[in-house]
């Protein structure tokens, strides 16, 4: 039983110690806090960007004719 234990405790001691896929998490985390932030700006500026891009398809189909 008690060696056991200690095997267990041994391998907690393993698994804290890992620090595999570390990287990842932390890069998992930057690009969602990117998107939270780019959501916010898109949904901030919503209507200035309907115009801007309304202003550019207007453009281009004066251009183009059609």
């Amino acid at each position: 039983m008690k060696g056991a234990v200690l095997s267990v405790f041994s391998l907690l001691g393993q698994l804290m110690d890992d620090e595999r896929g570390q990287g990842m998490v932390e890069y998992g985390l930057i690009i969602a806090l990117v998107a939270i932030a780019v959501i916010g700006v898109v949904t901030a500026m919503g209507g200035q960007l309907q115009s801007i891009f309304q202003t550019i398809v207007d453009t281009l189909t004066g251009v183009t004719g059609g």
